[in-house]
């Protein structure tokens, strides 16, 4: 009985809650992905380079975050409104090639398609909500996860802090997280 109650929470928690999967349902798929990849030189490189750029810039992003005081329209978010997510995607792309699994993009945008619209939306609509005219302002000229060219125009500025993103996301501990996998991966190099 309690095993159908438990299965029963999940499938709700899945169709209504699933922000409480999204993170560990990201890691997973990193660990998956590293664990039983069989790298190429051709495809791990290139890939590389991607995991690398989506830990850049999850790390610049979230030494911007203002969580909640203020709508963050500085750094990464003058030119993107949603950084931290257009960086968990191009590492995840990055993973998926430098892993060589053919199966390991279909998963990826499976997972993307089941976590990132969803959250996106409930972001604006809080973002909205709280910052109300500055949000829709600043949403008319920035896209969701294709960056800008130009950097959006802000009354604000704001410099990185590596103790923000260290207290806010624990970005730096993330980002050793993801270049540990990513050494392991490197490690079945052909």
């Amino acid at each position: 009985m309690a095993i159908v109650f438990g299965l029963q929470r999940f499938l709700h928690d899945i169709r209504f809650h699933r922000e409480r999967y999204r993170q560990f349902t990201g890691i997973s798929f990193v660990i998956l992905v590293s664990v039983t990849g069989e790298p190429k030189e051709l495809l791990f490189f290139p890939g590389g380079v991607l995991v690398f750029l989506g830990i850049a810039v999850r790390l610049w992003s979230s030494g911007h975050i203002k969580k909640n005081k203020a709508l963050a329209t500085d750094g990464p978010y003058a030119f993107v409104r949603h950084p931290l997510y257009a960086g968990n995607i191009t590492l995840g792309f990055g993973f998926a090639l430098a892993s060589g699994l053919w199966w390991s993009l279909p998963l990826l945008i499976v997972i993307l398609l089941a976590f990132y619209p969803h959250a996106i939306h409930q972001e604006d609509e809080n973002l909205h909500r709280m910052f109300k005219k500055d949000w829709e302002q600043w949403r008319k000229k920035t896209w969701t996860l294709i960056p800008r060219l130009t950097s959006y125009r802000s009354a604000q500025g704001g410099r990185w802090s590596f103790i923000q993103s260290l207290r806010q996301n624990g970005e730096p501990i993330i980002a050793l997280f993801l270049m540990f996998w990513l050494y392991f991966l490197s490690l079945g190099l052909h």
